[in-house]
């Protein structure tokens, strides 16, 4: 089939798992401070599943077709005046970038006062009804845009966002050295952040999951494993801390249940940082356990500036970014990758979309 040079691929969701690859419209030459990106690699979310399945994020609607896609690399095809990318440095054409989804205003209070992951005025690329990067083209602000180097390839781009999520959850953890942490869930975000968690010293590190394999990498990555179909993960903690409980709990699964067994884990006084998002968008907890417990409890709310330390960290192998990708696919089998993800099929753990 041929297409118009003034026409693009993209797959657009038009409700509840409902994936079509359509030719739409080229974006545009960018205007002043834009960039406009050939797409090259996109890493599947789990948020992303949650609007494919649902049709909704939290009180995100979906009320109209929208292309998904937020974890992205590509290279600069065109820049509009004034382009400076996220460290300052003119923008150039031909640059191999990692793009920071988010698109604050840095001009509300909380902007000015160094939160534009809470941004009064967020647009989020990808999030109804701004467009993502399941296409060919996209233009971005070119603040967004970070240089990746020749050594990470284009799908190491596409998950700098992830581990980006897993540095701002370490961050939020303040994990000392010696402290002892749990993380519950070892999808792609829960592996990442165990890998912040143990570059922080952090020791020992339990690990929850449901499915074999991922929780087999986790071990590999130096955590104690707790299948959470063969044991009450509640009890292993609390059993190898000597009945004490963990210092940190990091959820970071589907915030059902987890969210209370997170807050069974910790100590007295203990700290829970709270980043899976739930299908229904409710959290419950049981307000006398954590009451009583006196425990502190922080959500996480995507990341701040963490681009550049996610770069060194992949450049200098102090992370594996590339091994946790399991499965790829070109962008016409879009809706193929996100059934076989969502239904956790042939041991997956992260699906790239190559472009």
């Amino acid at each position: 089939m041929g297409y118009s040079t003034q026409t693009m691929l993209a797959v657009r969701l038009h409700g509840p798992e409902d994936l079509r690859l359509e030719e739409i419209l080229r974006p545009g030459s960018p205007a002043a401070r834009e960039a406009l990106i050939r797409v090259k690699a996109v890493g599947v979310c789990g948020s992303d599943l949650h609007t494919w399945r649902d049709g909704r994020i939290g009180d995100t609607v979906l009320a109209g077709p929208v292309i998904l896609g937020h974890e992205f690399a590509g290279v600069v095809e065109a820049v509009g005046s004034d382009a400076v990318d996220g460290t300052g440095q003119p923008l150039r054409v031909g640059a191999r970038v990692a793009v920071d989804p988010a698109q604050p205003c840095w001009h509300c209070e909380l902007c000015e006062h160094g939160h534009p992951n809470l941004c009064c005025n967020l647009r989020f690329t990808g999030l109804f009804p701004d467009d993502g990067a399941l296409c060919q083209w996209i233009r971005v602000p070119a603040r967004s845009c970070f240089a990746i180097p020749d050594s990470l390839t284009f799908a190491d781009g596409a998950l700098l966002e992830m581990l980006g999520i897993a540095i701002h959850a370490s961050d939020l953890a303040k994990i000392r050295v010696g402290d002892s942490v749990a993380i519950l869930g070892a999808g792609p975000i829960g592996l990442s952040i165990l890998q912040m968690v143990k570059l922080s010293g952090a020791d020992p590190i339990f690990v929850t999951e449901q499915y074999g394999w991922r929780l087999e990498r986790a071990a590999r990555c130096g955590a104690v494993a707790v299948d959470c179909l063969k044991q009450d993960p509640v009890a292993a903690v609390r059993e190898a801390t000597g009945g004490r409980g963990v210092d940190v709990a990091i959820e970071a699964a589907w915030a059902d249940h987890s969210v209370q067994q997170a807050v069974e884990m910790l100590r007295m006084g203990g700290l829970l940082v709270q980043v899976g998002v739930p299908g229904d968008d409710r959290m419950e907890v049981k307000h006398s356990t954590a009451r009583r417990k006196g425990l502190t409890i922080k959500l996480a709310r995507r990341m701040k500036h963490t681009y550049p330390r996610a770069i060194r960290l992949a450049e200098k192998g102090r992370v594996d970014l590339r091994t946790m990708v399991t499965h790829r696919f070109e962008l016409q089998r879009t809706a193929e990758a996100f059934a076989l993800n969502a239904a956790y099929k042939d041991n997956v753990v992260k699906v790239v979309i190559d472009v």
